[in-house]
């Protein structure tokens, strides 16, 4: 196999077209360049960040406790703090400001630690190693944010311990199925997950006999094992494209999106891209059995990284490949992941069914995605006249499908050999965006891609530093466990109004780090003819 990337680029940088080219240390690291006057070491007091971070992570452990989701039948609904928490409306109010101000702190934190880095080299990774510990380790302790997921997970155990095809019952075909705490859309949904995770699904209800908070700290190391194949590979693949690999493992692994929606809210998408991350650093330095079987696991937990499989073909293939060899290299990645794929299906006699659990995703929209956005437009105008709008919005939705599949395709045969990952990163982002509904969850999945492949000190990593503060703040304000009997009139804390103090808080916040923070402003704005002005 010819290698694509260069291993030994460590002085060079990816150009506007993701060329390498020389340049000095220094500018590659994403950083100016040291001044003859500046002391001290690469990085310039990181304690500091470091400190009003794990605090930001104190005060979503704290807020957790009062509008974190909890199952039903939960031991930790009788103790007297999570009583007053839960069920008091100061305590809740309580629990609603930590969660806020915490969550932004820590989008507060991260941005500083970048601006400490003077250099981008082994003291800004120890700095980074060290945020991801102050500010993960907490979040262990979390009862589960933003997304209740995990709960689902546990539901889903539940099935295959009883023997009970999760691929084609939701898991209302349990007793008492509403005590578990998973979301009404899992009660008839099948499950959308590959053979893998459903088996560390079933050994984990199997180890703590449905406990539920044994179950999730269960479900969190699997998702810490995610989150540490990340912290290794990201900064492997960097060094591969001549990115700084210290500087991508910050935007990656020390990032608050990415530790929210990996540990906080225990989501299976921290081991299925830490599996498929470690596979394509292995593809790319000649070891493609071993790397084609890391993201055939990566597969076996969601499918959605099969579209890694094309791109590894051509990988596989080589730079100089004909058509003839691409096509060849692509049945041999194809049958080889296939296989495998059906070699674990045939343990428990499941085979694909997941595949059946693949349309749910499609099947809903969210107003801040650009397809589900049309889609909402073209139903409310239809509607207006008297036509069944939400019927056409699924056309919308169904075309976006279309464009879909069409711009991925381009991506595997069209572009050159040398920016390959780069383009199976746009593919892998063009699934995202051109989705009627997209996760905070669905972006974290980027991320390292991108910060692997290159993300310039530019408009680029401004305009991620945007995203992640959109998230944070939708995050934030979006799924709320507030207790039923607090949503009466007689006591005016409705869910709604919840959400929108949540909302409103982490907005005010996100509004001074953009515009009045003297810290943190200037990330967000660009140089242009005019001068300065803001990124949005």
């Amino acid at each position: 196999m010819t290698q694509n990337f260069d291993p030994t680029a460590a002085g060079e940088r990816l150009d506007d077209d993701h060329m390498t080219v020389p340049i000095p240390a220094a500018q590659l690291a994403g950083a100016a360049t040291p001044s003859a006057d500046a002391v001290g070491g690469e990085v310039d007091n990181a304690r500091s960040p470091l400190i009003a971070g794990f605090i930001g992570s104190m005060f979503m452990v704290f807020g957790s406790l009062g509008v974190g989701w909890l199952a039903p039948v939960s031991e930790l609904r009788r103790l007297p703090l999570f009583i007053w928490m839960r069920t008091e409306g100061v305590g809740v109010g309580l629990s609603i400001v930590l969660l806020a101000i915490g969550g932004m702190l820590l989008v507060r934190a991260w941005l500083r630690l970048g601006q400490r880095v003077r250099v981008w080299g082994l003291e800004a990774r120890k700095a980074t190693l060290q945020a991801v510990a102050a500010w993960g380790l907490p979040m262990m302790f979390t009862v589960p944010l933003f997304s209740r997921d995990v709960y689902a997970y546990i539901g889903q155990g539940r099935l295959m311990v009883e023997g009970i095809n999760p691929y084609e019952n939701g898991i209302s075909a349990l007793p008492n199925y509403f005590q578990l705490g998973a979301d009404k859309m899992w009660t008839e949904a099948p499950v959308p997950y590959g053979q893998l995770f459903l088996w560390i699904e079933q050994f984990v209800v199997w180890v703590t006999n449905v406990q539920p908070e044994a179950s999730i700290m269960l479900f969190r190391l699997v998702a810490a094992a995610g989150v540490v194949l990340c912290i290794i590979y990201v900064p492997k693949l960097a060094e591969l494209h001549g990115v700084n690999p210290h500087r991508a493992l910050w935007l990656t692994a020390a990032n608050p999106l990415f530790l929210t929606n990996f540990i906080a809210s225990v989501h299976n998408d921290a081991l299925m891209i830490g599996l498929a991350l470690a596979g394509l650093y292995y593809c790319a330095t000649r070891r493609v059995i071993r790397g084609l079987v890391l993201v055939t696991l990566s597969i076996s937990i969601k499918p959605i990284t099969v579209v890694f499989l094309p791109f590894i073909g051509l990988l596989w293939a080589g730079k100089h490949a004909s058509w003839r060899r691409k096509f060849l290299y692509w049945f041999l990645t194809a049958a080889l992941s296939f296989g495998l794929l059906y070699a674990l299906s045939l343990v428990n006699g499941f085979g694909f069914g997941w595949i059946n659990g693949l349309s749910a995703p499609g099947s809903v929209w969210i107003w801040y995605a650009p397809v589900g956005l049309i889609g909402m437009v073209v139903a409310l105008i239809f509607n207006a006249f008297g036509l069944d709008g939400w019927a056409l919005a699924k056309w919308v939705y169904d075309a976006g499908k279309v464009l879909m599949v069409a711009a991925v395709a381009w991506l595997i045969f069209r572009g050159e050999y040398d920016r390959l990952m780069r383009r199976l990163t746009l593919a892998f982002a063009v699934i995202v965006m051109l989705a009627p509904m997209i996760q905070s969850w669905y972006v974290v999945w980027l991320i390292p891609l991108f910060a692997v492949t290159g993300i310039r000190n530019d408009w680029q990593v401004k305009a991620l530093y945007f995203i992640v503060s959109f998230f944070m703040v939708y995050a934030i304000s979006d799924q709320l466990d507030v207790f039923p009997y607090l949503q009466s009139e007689d006591l005016g804390l409705a869910l709604i109004l919840a959400r929108y103090g949540a909302a409103l808080i982490a907005l005010l916040f996100a509004v001074y780090l953009i515009f009045v923070d003297p810290k943190t402003k200037g990330l967000f704005r660009v140089r242009d003819e005019a001068g300065l002005r803001p990124i949005i």
